[in-house]
């Protein structure tokens, strides 16, 4: 396609689309599409006329919340929040704790704190599927965070891993203020890293940029604000346990879990580069094992490049997915005795250059007739591309979930074991905000190029063989569609011949960087950073490199570091961090436009910009100037935001019961392996995000046979528990509380408990929130015969 239509040219491909003879689903999303417009231009209209901040519900508020989670209730009324406004508190600087400092190694300090939000009237934020909202939990998501300081306490670095999708710029820029009106200057911008694990099932509605708002369905200041305290919190936890330590490091493959799920576009790449490597996917994990002076482990924190979409697009459970259940693994080994999100040790398994790599070993088929789909378009003979989708390794998507978490989990306790290389060596950090819409990139002597204002191409549209686009668009698109091109100029106008010309050969979809209504659609302001632990070097990414892309970042910055007296460096990618900016390939891989390249939204140069930025950072640290490093333009803090449609309603029980009477009784007797289920009159969970009362949903106990009082043995942390909502009408809803009794389970007598809170109102009074609690029958659980 040439680099853009000219007037007759649109005029011709109008007539061509006068003559055109519409199928009923072309004519069902044109009537959407004017439906969406009218829809848009009156909730814009609404938006503005209105007055008010970012701070959009009102149950929303300030919370502190324990990594140990609490069942006791208290049958105090809590009082729905009014409207306010996300302030940074007042100055109180927490007071250092002692370092002891003659010693060899590290200050290490590790914490954990919930984070999971609202688990229902909202979207899971990955897939970007219309109706793929969270109706309950799976497992609760948290946030682990690892402090490390040098024996004087001079010079420290964080890394926290958050269970989440994707890092949000807001999400970093509220944790900072929160910490600079709490420590002071000991936690900033250059020294904190904020990666996102990257499930693709945990809530949306924490951005400021319009394309994820979109995708979010609103912004939702509950969820915000549970997920800003989660992480601070879990940050405050390591800063007071803070002790003398060491940390080794180790390196091993892990087999079986991965596919590059574009080898296409990876073929691109020179043959002499691909030579080199005999995988298409990075196996390599690299693991930290941190201990205190006697030996006794204080946590884990590794990176290994997968997605975590063992748990596809049908998927309605909150849960931290394939990584998230290798977390949970490990702590549970680790923290004997202790709930899931219990105990003191914190192990993190934090992303890396996954791109390109799928946890659906199965590869992709067909799922209509159970061909093989692998081919340049991803798409199947018969339904085309909304057919062609990748499973596995088990026989549903949980077992998959838990057959990969698994397998990474004991790769990582056997590296974990042997690790006997110990990190020594200086702190220390950089950070720069870039226009990553402007940067010239100096290929060589003489020649430059420069990155582009941000724009999705028609690809993008296609989604992947983990979760196809519902639109029937094809990976693989250079040329644009006439029909889509249209709707798009009437609806956003026209994208720019200069955006068209720098993103070519992607043929553009959505021109991002353009459109600036009712904020900016992408970001143009972008983090990079460095921390440096020893001979590690941790590199934030803003986004989701692809397994090339991540060979030539490391190999550049390990070079440049080695160029300036840092020989021997270790260079990790840490993916998703700090601010979302959707995918990174190679200068080849976006030549063929899969769905990897057309989401690339600087262009076919940001590889090439991001090692030219992540160069100069290791630069700065080698020849101890990043004092010299020019801060940058700092990123934009938008005031309004688009509220989610979703209305909070009084809850309301059936007649004659009331909030957790048992509607369906679990049965007399279990044998492990069975699923014990009870249903229960429930109320709307999210009156619970924000709330002290409760930190759990549920709870399964156990009757002490000689003091008769029951036990806690499981948690909705616990990946054998499950709690569903089901929405009914008019404020009645009803919850699901499934327990998968594992082989481990003792023989005995159970119970399961429900924990929730109903909204109420009285008429002419402020809405309320109450909390309750149920408690199914007692029933007995023995072993399988």
């Amino acid at each position: 396609m040439t680099c853009g239509f000219e007037q007759a040219a649109a005029a011709t491909g109008l007539v061509q689309m006068a003559k055109r003879t519409f199928s009923t689903l072309e004519s069902f999303l044109i009537f959407l599409l004017v439906m969406m417009t009218a829809i848009t231009v009156a909730l814009l209209s609404l938006l503005f006329i209105t007055s008010g901040t970012i701070e959009n519900h009102k149950d929303s508020g300030s919370h502190d919340f324990t990594t140990t989670q609490s069942s006791s209730a208290t049958q105090k009324p809590i009082a729905t929040q009014g409207p306010n406004t996300t302030q940074i508190p007042p100055m109180t600087h927490t007071p250092e704790p002692p370092l002891f400092q003659n010693f060899s190694g590290y200050h290490i300090g590790v914490g954990r704190a919930d984070c999971t939000g609202q688990v229902s009237d909202i979207n899971l934020m990955g897939y970007s599927k219309s109706g793929q909202n969270a109706r309950g939990v799976l497992t609760r998501l948290y946030s682990r965070a690892f402090i490390m300081a040098e024996p004087d306490g001079s010079n420290r670095i964080v890394f926290v891993s958050v269970d989440i999708g994707m890092m949000s710029q807001r999400l970093r820029l509220e944790v900072l203020n929160r910490l600079e009106s709490k420590y002071g200057s000991l936690y900033r911008r250059d020294n904190v890293i904020l990666s996102a694990v990257h499930t693709h099932s945990a809530p949306a509605g924490y951005f400021q940029y319009t394309v994820f708002v979109i995708a979010s369905e609103g912004f939702s200041n509950r969820t915000f604000q549970y997920m800003v305290n989660g992480i601070v919190k879990s940050i405050d936890i390591a800063h007071a346990n803070m002790k003398p330590g060491k940390i080794f490091i180790n390196k091993g493959n892990v087999e079986g879990v991965q596919i590059n799920r574009s080898p296409y576009s990876y073929l691109q790449n020179p043959q002499s580069e691909k030579a080199r490597y005999t995988s298409n996917v990075d196996k390599e994990m690299l693991v930290l094992k941190m201990v205190d002076l006697n030996g006794v482990g204080l946590g884990l924190l590794s990176w290994f490049a997968i997605h975590p979409v063992s748990m596809n697009n049908s998927n309605h459970y909150v849960n931290s997915d394939n990584m998230g259940y290798a977390s949970y693994l490990f702590e549970q080994e680790m923290n004997r005795g202790y709930l899931p999100g219990e105990g003191p040790y914190v192990a993190a398994f934090a992303s890396s250059n996954l791109g390109d790599v799928s946890p659906n070993t199965l590869g992709p088929h067909c799922i209509n007739t159970g061909e093989s789909c692998d081919n340049i378009n991803s798409s199947c003979p018969i339904g085309g591309p909304s057919m062609c989708m990748a499973m596995g390794p088990g026989k549903d998507m949980l077992e998959s979930t838990q057959i990969i978490g698994w397998t990474i989990y004991q790769r990582a306790k056997d590296l974990y074991g042997s690790a006997s290389q110990e990190l020594t060596g200086p702190l220390s950090s950089a950070h720069q905000w870039v226009n990553m819409t402007d940067v010239t990139v100096q290929l060589n002597a003489t020649h430059t190029v420069k990155t582009c204002k941000p724009a999705l191409g028609y690809s993008f549209a296609a989604g992947t063989i983990d979760g196809v686009g519902g639109l029937n668009f094809t990976q693989g698109k250079t040329e644009g569609d006439p029909f889509w091109d249209t709707i798009r100029d009437q609806l956003l106008g026209k994208p720019s011949e200069e955006i068209k010309e720098c993103q070519k050969p992607k043929p553009v979809l959505l021109h991002t960087g353009e459109l600036t209504v009712p904020h900016p659609w992408h970001p143009a302001i972008v983090d990079v950073q460095i921390l440096i632990l020893g001979s590690l070097a941790i590199a934030a990414i803003p986004g989701e490199f692809t397994t090339m892309s991540g060979r030539r970042f490391r190999e550049a910055v390990q070079a440049e570091f080695s160029s300036h007296g840092m020989h021997n460096m270790t260079v990790v990618i840490s993916g998703l961090c700090n601010v979302y900016t959707h995918y990174v390939t190679t200068y080849e891989e976006y030549q063929v436009q899969r769905y990897e390249g057309a989401s690339t939204i600087y262009g076919p140069h940001t590889l090439s910009a991001y090692i030219q930025l992540f160069r100069g950072l290791a630069k700065a640290i080698a020849t101890d100037t990043v004092a010299n490093l020019s801060k940058g333009p700092e990123p934009p803090l938008f005031k309004q935001l688009l509220s989610p449609l979703i209305p909070n309603i009084v809850d309301r029980a059936p007649l004659g019961r009331h909030f957790g009477d048992v509607l369906q009784a679990a049965k007399p007797e279990y044998r492990v392996g069975e699923v014990a289920e009870v249903i229960f009159v429930g109320a709307n969970p999210k009156n619970s995000a924000g709330n002290e009362t409760h930190h759990t949903f549920l709870t399964v106990e156990k009757l002490h046979p000689t003091s008769a009082s029951w036990q806690t043995v499981h948690n909705d942390a616990s990946w054998e528990t499950q709690f569903y909502w089901h929405k009914g009408l008019l404020g009645l809803s009803n919850a699901t509380i499934a327990w998968h009794i594992p082989a481990t389970a003792q023989p005995g007598t159970y119970r399961i408990k429900y924990f929730g809170h109903n909204r109420k109102q009285d008429l002419l009074k402020p809405a309320v929130i109450l909390p309750f609690e149920g408690t199914s029958n007692a029933f007995e659980v023995k072993t399988a015969s």
